[in-house]
């Protein structure tokens, strides 16, 4: 990650685009080229909002897509082999759009947290959580270590 911060930085184009750019149209490169002096400033919060949108816009198509799916004329299939594979095939897409379901709220909590300038910070420390996890998880939370320490007491109490 060092390296890639380095190397960014190393070049001046990339360290500067993002003062002549809307914070929807930075690239990743030129957003961990920032300097940390700008985190989570208004270009990263546009940059975040407008992802974070994407995922949510998509997830939603998803959710179409499923219903038109599962609608689909699966009359009577004479062939238990046939229609257990149906059946298994709906089931797979409903536990997938479970998922997704749990997504979107995330995905909501985190547009909200950008609105209440929030966004960026560590839940538990109140530290940045970092452009990497972010760039990586946009929904998260917590700091990389708060996130390990959590894990951790979950391995060791079954929470």
């Amino acid at each position: 990650m060092n390296a890639v911060k380095t190397a960014a930085k190393a070049d001046p184009k990339l360290a500067n685009a993002w003062k002549t750019k809307a914070g929807r149209d930075l690239t990743e490169a030129e957003l961990l080229a920032m300097p940390e002096s700008e985190y989570m400033n208004e270009k990263q919060l546009e940059f975040f909002r407008s992802r974070l949108q994407e995922q949510k816009d998509a997830l939603l198509s998803n959710a179409g897509e499923t219903t038109e799916h599962l609608r689909e004329d699966t009359s009577i299939v004479p062939d238990p082999a046939d229609r257990a594979t149906i059946e298994e095939e709906h089931a797979l897409e409903l536990r997938t759009r479970d998922r997704e379901r749990k997504l979107l709220k995330k995905i909501s909590q985190s547009l909200a947290r950008i609105e209440a300038g929030d966004y960026g910070y560590c839940d538990e420390t109140g530290e940045p959580i970092g452009l990497g996890r972010l760039l990586a998880r946009p929904t998260a939370t917590l700091s990389l270590e708060a996130q390990q320490r959590r894990e951790m007491k979950q391995k060791m109490f079954g929470d």
